[in-house]
Order: C-alpha cells, then structure tokens, then sequence
C-alpha cells in the first residue's frame, strides 16, 4: 500500500463535517511539556482533519531519534512512510473498527471520555524497527460529533519484542476509572481452527466483560445456549477458562 492510498483509507475513516478549531487548554499542555523528564514516551497534538501534529513534544526525538521539525513539517503522511509494511493494513483496520465502534455503539455524551489505544511497529533514526504503542485522547469533534483532534501519548518498545497489532478503547467511567469497551486483536483470526460466528459474537462479549445473561439478551438467544457455546468455545482453542481466554486476548497472546 502507498502513501496516496494510505492517505486516502485514513482521510475517509476520519472524514469530518466542519473545521473546529484547537481549545484554549492545549495551550497548557504546550506550555507544560517544559518541564515534563525525558523518557521513552512522548506525546503529540494530532489533526485527522489535515494530517498534521499541532504539536509534538521535545521527548519524541530522543525516544525515535527523528527530526521534530521534519516530522512537524511532513505531518502524518511522514510517520506513516517509516511504519512497518506488515503492519499498515491492520492498523488501518484498527483505526477503522474504533471509529464504526464509537459512532455506532458509544452516546454523544460519552464521546469525550474515552480512550484509544493500538500499536505498530516504526523505523527510527537509525532505521531500525521498534515497537510503538499509541494512546489517544479526543479533545475536539466535528459537528457529527467525531473525534478530530486527539492528544496522543506514544510509548517505545524494543524491537525485539514481539507484539500482535491490536487495539482497544476504554470509556472513563462514573468511579473515575477507565473500563475496556471494545478489544480487538488484528494479527490472528479468530474464526480459524472452526469458531463460527455466533461464537465469536460471544468471544466478543466476554472480552467487553458481559455475563452470560447479558450475552443472552443481547444476542436473542438463552443463556443456556450462551453456556453451550462458552463450553465449546474452550474446548476448540483447548484452553481451561473464560478467564484464561480473555486474559490472553488481552495480553495478546496467540491463542490459535
């Protein structure tokens, strides 16, 4: 995939309806970014709507030893050059999937509370691929209520660590803690190794932490039946527990 087609999958996932314009409260993440330590993580002011970074901070070259102003300059498309082949198609896919998620499943009114999270591999400075793990923040929407501007805190990795494209989204919750909503693992399918759909549906559900009644409803069918398919569900994958299932997806294990 090239960059023109890259640009063309991303611009239509994020296609926005107006222009809003940046709060008055990046500024003070700006100005904060002063006094923040150097470490592995860094953090940009994104804008899906023109590709660019309204900001990047000062940690983001010793963490990818990459020129800031090229970056600030070049704008995503820059970024998106120096990602990883194997994994541009899963990521996009990612990107796509949380956005059909929060428009299809998630209330205007929680919009501004969540959190995104996904990862791809990156070559560096010294052109080397290292592991990046991206957390994003939405700070502005459009007038179809779609995040457009995002704060984003990235995270590097070594190479050498081997990590499965996937992504997740997390809505901040009445208790003031972020609960997982959506996980979804991009580099392994789980309809191999003969899980039908109706048992990924349920796969699904128990990743998003529904009981067995709650699947039930939600896919018109009887608990019981929901208990057939979690007890079938195990022993295709050979595992021994719900629990274990789902702690795998999380961790991003491969579990086929």
């Amino acid at each position: 995939m090239n960059g023109s087609s890259i640009k063309e999958v991303y611009k239509e996932i994020f296609k926005s309806h107006d222009n809003p314009s940046l709060k008055q409260h990046i500024k003070k993440i700006i100005e904060l970014d002063v006094y923040l330590p150097y470490s592995s993580t860094f953090f940009c002011i994104t804008n899906t709507q023109d590709l660019s970074f309204e900001y990047i901070s000062k940690n983001m070259t010793a963490c990818l030893g990459l020129d800031k102003q090229e970056l600030q300059i070049k704008g995503m498309r820059y970024l998106w050059s120096r990602m990883h082949p194997d994994d541009l198609d899963k990521w996009l896919k990612a990107l796509n999937e949380l956005m059909n998620f929060t428009i299809n499943e998630i209330s205007v009114n929680d919009r501004g509370k969540m959190s995104y999270t996904w990862n791809y591999r990156l070559k560096n400075g010294k052109d080397e691929y290292v592991n990046v793990v991206q957390n994003t923040t939405p700070l502005e929407f459009d007038s179809k209520d779609k995040p457009v501007i995002g704060l984003a805190h990235y995270t590097v990795l070594s190479g050498s660590l081997e990590m499965q494209i996937s992504a997740s989204a997390k809505l901040l919750n009445s208790n003031n803690e972020y609960e997982t909503v959506y996980f979804n693992n991009f580099s392994q399918k789980l309809l191999t190794g003969g899980i039908s759909n109706r048992e990924r549906d349920v796969i699904r559900l128990l990743v998003l932490n529904y009981s067995s009644k709650d699947i039930a409803k939600k896919l018109n069918i009887s608990p019981n039946t929901v208990d057939t398919h979690r007890r079938n569900i195990l022993k295709k994958l050979k595992i021994s527990s719900t629990g274990e299932l789902i702690g795998m997806l999380k961790m991003n294990k491969n579990i086929i």
